[in-house]
């Protein structure tokens, strides 16, 4: 029997609410040997409060030394086995921007970038140009035409983009053109099997084009493809868990994330603060809150330790908002984890806070990664943190007789 068909088995409809909140990249590693990362640096008395009255552990994304996408690390979170339920980050943000993903249609990611002379990636985000910049550069892109297919290009956010390539005999098993370091040239798409060497021929010919519409442009004057994929069959959050699901998320990935599960994504502003009050508005209409941060990541992912704190410590200040609606279970942690240091994602065990009326305190008494080595919940996948959350909502009936 498979995790999803016992949920489905033992699932238990009531009253009570649960919120897992999400800061993206929570976790990290000090600086010198010895250190605090930034969570242990960071001042979070109300985080702190709510471990010594609920219990901590650490969550594997994965499997052991195995760093993961935003795409995974959230798939795990919700209960979903990333090593089955593989989808392509171009699916997520598609749907992430309403984009309406149709049986012929392959999604891909694409961050603007900047080349040299010599077509080297010297700034893989294009400094982070404003959305406005970005979504000009893509209305340059939506003139390409590639014999065959119909292209759909649509800005995201700052760098992002989404571009759709809808046509006969297109499959998504094709490398990413991003190498994911600078001082190297983009590389060119590859397809992975036979199946998907027509994806990889528009997507070849489109950036072709591309480079020369964009050439006079900086400091986006090329972008890279990632997470090339179609839209899988998956089953929705509510079946497998019988949840009334909502997302209160900014960035239109996770709001992609959420609905490939069929969650309803709720507008929440650009703000934490707005999207807690958009959590208090939408408190009676369902059982299940999604609450994303982003910002814990993007600092991490700068190399900014001390802005990754100073955004922690943000995070803790909202608490009292989500605590003050009393949710029967309340859950923060990560997706993965981004040290400031290694200025990436990394494979480290993530930190998870679970506060519960019914959850068995251990001695903790702050969140932090080096507490959490020794929390009540141990190290185990994520995959499995849905299932914590359902049993201590009351919501899962015994097993057997």
């Amino acid at each position: 029997m498979s995790l999803h068909d016992l949920m489905r088995q033992l699932q238990v409809r009531n009253n009570s609410k649960i919120v897992l909140l999400v800061a993206d990249g929570l976790g990290g590693l000090p600086l010198t040997p010895g250190g605090q990362t930034e969570l242990e640096t960071a001042c979070t008395p109300n985080l702190d409060t709510l471990a010594t009255r609920g219990v901590l552990g650490l969550s594997i994304p994965v499997l052991p030394g195995i760093t993961v996408g935003s795409g995974p690390g959230h798939l795990g979170l919700f209960g979903y086995d990333p090593l089955e339920f593989r989808i392509g980050r171009g699916v997520l943000e598609a749907l992430g921007i309403d984009f309406n993903l149709g049986p012929d249609d392959v999604a891909i990611r694409g961050n603007f970038c900047t080349l040299d002379q010599q077509g080297v990636i010297t700034d893989r985000r294009a400094g982070r140009i404003a959305s406005e910049i970005g979504a000009k550069l893509c209305e340059k892109l939506s003139k390409i035409k590639v014999p065959g297919v119909e292209c759909f290009v649509r800005p995201v956010k700052e760098y992002r983009l989404v571009v759709v390539f809808r046509g006969d005999g297109l499959e998504g098993n094709v490398e990413d053109t991003d190498p994911q370091a600078t001082g190297v040239g983009p590389l060119d798409p590859a397809a992975r099997d036979a199946a998907s060497q027509k994806t990889a021929d528009v997507a070849r010919e489109f950036l072709k084009q591309a480079r020369e519409v964009l050439k006079h442009d900086h400091p986006a004057n090329f972008f890279t493809m990632r997470g090339i994929d179609k839209r899988p069959a998956i089953p929705t959050f509510e079946q497998v868990y019988g949840l009334r699901a909502a997302a209160i998320a900014v960035y239109p990935m996770y709001r992609g994330l959420a609905r490939l599960v069929s969650m309803q994504v709720l507008d929440a502003g650009q703000t934490l603060a707005d999207q807690c009050a958009r959590l208090e508005q939408a408190w009676d209409d369902f059982d299940f809150f999604f609450l994303h941060y982003k910002y814990t990541d993007s600092t991490g992912e700068d190399g900014n330790f001390a802005a990754k704190v100073e955004k922690i410590e943000q995070l803790d200040a909202a608490i009292p908002q989500i605590t003050a609606l009393k949710p029967d279970v309340l859950i923060v942690t990560g997706d993965h984890c981004t040290p400031s240091k290694m200025r990436s994602h990394s494979w480290h065990p993530v930190p998870v806070l679970l506060s519960a009326e019914a959850c068995r305190t251990d001695a903790c008494t702050s969140f932090g990664e080096a507490e959490c080595l020794k929390g009540g919940l141990g190290r185990f996948e994520a995959k499995y943190l849905m299932s914590q959350a359902m049993a201590h909502a009351g919501r899962l009936e015994k097993y057997g007789a």
